[in-house]
Formats: C-alpha cells, structure tokens, sequence
C-alpha cells in the first residue's frame, strides 16, 4: 500500500485532490521504487548496466563514486532557475563548475582520479551547459575516456533539445546512461519556466519555444529506450507551478520507458542571481517533495537519493572532493590501477550480500512498528552507520512501517561540530531539519547535542558499523521490548 500523502499547503484544493486520485490508483509504492531494485528484480543485462552506477541504482550510492567533468559550456536553452555564472567551491547545484576544461584536460583529470579513487564506476558530462549541444566536446572527452579506462560508465545529462540528432552515436559509443530534464509536457507550463530556446539557427520564444522543445525531449526519450539506453528523467519542482503537474510528467515518461524520474527540488536563493530567485519563487519544503513524489505512485519508478550536483563533482553522492582534484593539483605523472578498482568491487559484492542477508534476518526479527517511524542515519557509505553525529553534513532519511525498512530520502544541515566544539546555531537548524524524525543514528555523539535532540523528542542511538537495516531494527526491538508484551503483540 502507498503512504498517506502529506499535505501541501501550497496547492489548491483541486490539485490535492488529483495526487490523492493517483495516490488511489495504487501501484508502485515509495517502497518498491525501482532505484532500491535488485538483480531478482530485473533482465540481468539490465543490472549489469546499473549495478555500479550511484544514480541509477540507490544501493549502489553507497558504495560507488561518480564525476563530472566540465567540457559543456554552450547551451541551447535557458532555464529561470539557472545562472551558470556563479561558483562557489563549497555549492553543490547543477551547472556550477571551478574550471571548464578541454576534453584533453578532462582525460587526464578522470585518469588521475580514477588512481585515487578505486570507488569511481561512472564518468558523466553534465555541463556546464548541454552536453548533447556542445556535442562535439563531449564526443571527444568519452572517446579520450574510453581508449584509456574502459571500465567506467559513461553517462550524460542533457535538456533534450538538441539529443535526437546524436542518438546513433551514443548507442555506438556505449554510453548506456542518460538524463533528460523534463519539468513540464503542458507548454502553458513550459513557456514560464524557459525564456526562449535556441533551435535551428533561430531564438524562439513563448509557446512554440515550449512547444518544440517538449516534443524534442519526448522524441528523444522514445529513440533512446527503443534503442536499450537507460533514461533517467529530471524534473524541478516549483511550488505553484508545476507541482501537480509533474503527476503527468510522470505517466508521459513511464509510458516512453524511462528507467526512472527523479523529482528535485528547486533551489531558489537570490545570491545566485537566478529569475526564480530574484523574483521570489521559493523552493519546495521537504514534505511537499516528498508528497508529490509520493502522489506518483503508479508511475515511473523514482529516485530519491539525488544530490543535485555540479558540473564537476567527483566522489561519492553527498561528497564532493572536486577540489582535490583540480588541474594544478593534478601529478605530472599519472598511472592507471585498474587492479584496485576491481578489488574494490569484488569487495562490494561480497559486501551486498551480506548487508542483504543481515536485513532480511533483521526485518523477520524486528516487530512492525504500528505506524511509520523515520530514522535519520549518519554515514559515511558503504550502507553502514559510521560517522560522528558532529561530523554529518546530510543525513540519510529511513521509513520503517509494516512493509519493511526503506530508504526514503536525504536532508541537509551543516555539520554541527567545527574544530572540536559545537555551533549551537546549527544544532538549531538541525533540530528544525529532523523535526518529524524519531531517532538518529550515528557512530558517536556527544552528552550535549544528544540531550538537545532528546529536549526536541529526538532519541540519539551510537550502533557504530552497523549496517543501517539492522541498526534500525534493533532499535525498533528495543522499542518494542521497552513498551512491553502486549505493545509487542499489538505492534
């Protein structure tokens, strides 16, 4: 069964009552979303292609690491909610780079980081502009790419405009990964999030700019899944907007076979210089994202553990050591350690399985919960709870309820501790972030900011090196235990 929807403030009465409707349909739950999918769930060609890849996989995420390099710079169309100009190091937003770089600087950078980073599975090209636009760069770094390491993925994000002209070489290239971003299929919509688009030598505006690049975005999705590429669609939700509206979006993308749709929040401030954020069109809170994600139950399998990153993130989701990694910092000399990569893997595989078979015998053991607890889970990869509650600048979100233990999403809040002492500020702002979650689990924590949690009905719990599944059941026991056998029964 779906989860209840939460509430949106911002909606209309009408639009409530359309995600309610598809929220009855039933289907696809916030449980089965086909991003926690796994080998038993899907054709193994299939797996094999997503296995390893942080984003098309949320299993994955854990344990593998992705980059992008920045060789895109032109783009094709212009969004309201982006401003490609601004750059800072410590701003993790789609279309911010430090260094634009030639597709030879990009190999060599991905060579370098691949040495240090024996997690590295996935090679993307996400801008800064359009990479299907400025295809002629993007060509040219996956081919670098390719004849050096040919063990990593190779992946591109791209508005859709220009992407039907290069579909025949992206299947002869391999790249088996691609994201479209699709925030509206109604033009009437479209026209207020893009200001004009570029097309066929011409700038073109209004209805028909929204127009044609809707039909350009559907026809490209239709030519890649014919042709067996793994479609991930974007969508931006802003609030009073396109909303209820994304419902559609995402019955468009499923019936034309995308792998999955991943609903991001915008992210609207006006030091970024954007449209959105001068002219006051806020950002969604985290429970309108999570009940219009929820109201497209039913519809193409979601992602929910997105991070929205630069156009030059390297690491894995939620870290970004691109400035590791910049040209001056780069070795004269670079040796490739392919050796090391596969070692990791194999170590993942055998990892995987023994995270699965430790939470099935958890969940068995573990009694239901008589209502939906969530957990907020500090960690540093690897599916474990292993980080300092005072070191966590996210915390990934867990939903334990009659059907099982889920991952569910992530929230952000800067790191309460700095140099050894805390920042009672950002206890605050961290306290306001997990406001609906019942405990917190992490690998330490301190008397002070345990019994600021607990003032708030936080329980703060140290399980360190626990697989989060179990940490979270075992929790759920003692819950269980504490309020006694016949609690137990009724639970």
């Amino acid at each position: 069964m779906s989860a209840p929807l939460i509430p949106i403030s911002g909606l209309s009465l009408s639009s409530r009552q359309e995600m309610g409707e598809a929220l009855a349909q039933g289907g696809c739950s916030a449980s089965s979303c086909g991003s926690k999918a796994g080998p038993a769930d899907m054709d193994p060609a299939v797996w094999a292609k997503v296995k390893d890849h942080p984003c098309y996989s949320e299993e994955a995420h854990h344990y593998f690491a992705r980059m992008h390099v920045a060789v895109a710079p032109a783009c094709n169309i212009q969004c309201n909610y982006c401003n490609r100009k601004y750059d800072c190091a410590n701003e993790s937003r789609p279309g911010v780079v430090s260094e634009r770089l030639t597709p030879e600087q990009a190999a060599r950078k991905v060579l370098a980081v691949a040495a240090e980073v024996p997690q590295l599975s996935v090679l993307g090209i996400a801008g800064p502009g359009d990479a299907a636009y400025d295809w002629r760069r993007t060509r040219a770094t996956f081919d670098l790419v390719a004849a050096r390491l040919p063990d990593i993925k190779l992946c591109l994000s791209s508005n859709g405009l220009a992407l039907p002209d290069h579909v025949d070489e992206i299947v002869a290239m391999k790249i088996d990964h691609v994201t479209i971003t699709i925030n509206a299929i109604d033009p009437e919509i479209g026209q207020q999030i893009y200001p004009w688009i570029f097309y066929q030598g011409k700038r073109r505006t209004g209805l028909e700019a929204a127009t044609i690049l809707r039909d350009r975005q559907l026809q490209a999705l239709e030519m890649l899944t014919a042709r067996g590429v793994l479609v991930k669609v974007n969508s931006v939700l802003i609030p009073g907007l396109n909303d209820a509206h994304l419902i559609e979006v995402n019955k468009a993308v499923k019936a034309r076979g995308a792998f999955l749709h991943n609903i991001m929040p915008l992210i609207s401030d006006p030091a970024h210089g954007t449209h959105f954020g001068l002219s006051g069109q806020r950002g969604p809170t985290a429970a309108e994202l999570r009940a219009v994600q929820e109201a497209c139950a039913g519809g193409a399998n979601l992602m929910r553990h997105c991070r929205q990153c630069r156009a030059d993130a390297v690491g894995l989701l939620g870290e970004d050591r691109g400035q590791e990694f910049t040209l001056d910092k780069l070795p004269e000399a670079i040796e490739d350690t392919p050796e090391a990569r596969a070692a990791y893997r194999d170590w993942v595989a055998t990892e995987r399985r023994d995270r699965a078979a430790a939470t099935a015998r958890a969940e068995a053991a573990a009694p239901a919960p008589a209502a939906p607890v969530l957990f907020a889970v500090c960690t540093r990869g690897s599916g474990r709870v292993n980080q300092h509650f005072g070191h966590a600048t996210e915390f990934q979100i867990y939903e334990a309820d009659a059907a099982g233990i889920r991952f569910v999403g992530h929230r952000r809040a800067d790191n309460y501790c700095i140099g050894g002492s805390g920042v009672s500020e950002r206890m605050d702002e961290i306290v306001r972030v997990l406001e609906d979650v019942s405990h917190v689990l992490c690998a330490r924590i301190g008397a002070g900011p345990k019994a600021r949690l607990a003032a708030a009905g936080i329980e703060a719990v140290e399980t360190p090196r626990d697989y989060i599944e179990t940490a979270i059941a075992g929790v759920l026991a003692a819950r269980a235990a504490a309020a006694g056998p016949a609690a137990a029964r009724r639970a």
